[in-house]
């Protein structure tokens, strides 16, 4: 006959569970703490009306260009990459790759961030992946760099990708990002707002879907595999952001410097995670101005 646990039992796993939470896991941080050192949307009271305005404006976008969406890259139904063409011979193509934690939003909530690029002369290849827990951050990873080799591959037949390529992204996107500046296909990097050391996400909710191991965070951790092999890369990120994320960026900018590796720091005063991408929307916002200034010295 099944018995249910005593009362000492049950207050001794409540006395155990909130001693974990109190534990320092993290650069001084308990795991509530860390929680809330990343979660970006709680930060950022004007998130959820941001990304309703960047759907609109993105939809507006995918209306007015409808030509080149939903191109298929691989087999999946997210592996779908949209084009927006400038209309110049031997452009340089921006590689978009949306931000969520790996675990939310799609490509159609970003088209829009091609209005700036495509106003200083750029091609825009927005990607779409699959998302966690459907794919693991190894899938995911594998998925954003088959998007670019079809890009270099297939890309031409659509009139993009002859010329210099550019991989940016922002939030997860920026960590996509770094971790595809190793690619021959790459020519350049700029990461917006990026994590580029995952082991805090294995250690916060984000880890519920994740699903990040000691392994994974060794093996797609930028931070923890730079190489020689990179282009130049900007890192851009805003002051208003928390500070873990701000840390992120700094400590990457610096590590990439560290082992002489053309790195440009750009931090943006008065943006959030959020208000920072209208700084690329923007035909003369500082984010598009610091792309150009990354294809054109």
């Amino acid at each position: 006959m099944r018995t249910s646990p005593g009362k000492g039992a049950v207050h001794n796993h409540v006395r155990g569970l909130q001693q974990a939470m109190n534990e320092h896991i993290w650069r001084g941080m308990t795991r509530e703490e860390l929680d809330a050192a990343y979660n970006n949307s709680a930060a950022v009271k004007h998130s959820a009306a941001t990304l309703a305005d960047w759907t609109r404006r993105s939809a507006e976008l995918r209306a007015a260009r409808p030509e080149t969406l939903n191109l298929a890259y691989g087999p999946k139904p997210r592996n779908k990459i949209d084009l927006f063409k400038c209309g110049r011979q031997g452009a340089p193509l921006l590689v978009f790759i949306h931000g969520g934690y790996w675990q939310r939003n799609s490509k159609e909530i970003f088209s829009c961030m091609a209005d700036g690029p495509l106003a200083q002369g750029f091609d825009v290849a927005v990607v779409g992946y699959t998302l966690a827990p459907e794919a693991t951050l190894t899938e995911i990873v594998a998925e954003t760099h088959a998007a670019i080799r079809w890009l270099r591959t297939e890309g031409p037949r659509h009139g993009v990708g002859r010329d210099a390529l550019v991989v940016s992204g922002w939030s997860a996107g920026g960590h996509l990002t770094a971790l595809a500046m190793a690619l021959e296909e790459v020519d350049a990097g700029f990461a917006i707002s990026g994590v580029f050391d995952i082991e805090p996400c294995r250690l916060t909710y984000l880890n519920e879907k994740l699903r990040l191991t000691e392994k994974d965070v060794e093996a797609l951790s930028p931070i923890r595999h730079l190489t020689k092999a990179s282009g130049p890369m900007t890192i851009a990120y805003g002051v208003a952001e928390l500070p873990e994320l701000q840390r992120q960026s700094q400590d990457y900018a610096k590590a990439r410097g560290e082992i002489g590796l053309p790195t440009r720091l750009l931090a943006l005063v008065g943006h959030d995670h959020f208000s920072i991408l209208e700084e690329l929307i923007k035909p003369d916002g500082k984010l598009t101005s610091a792309l150009f200034r990354l294809t054109h010295t």
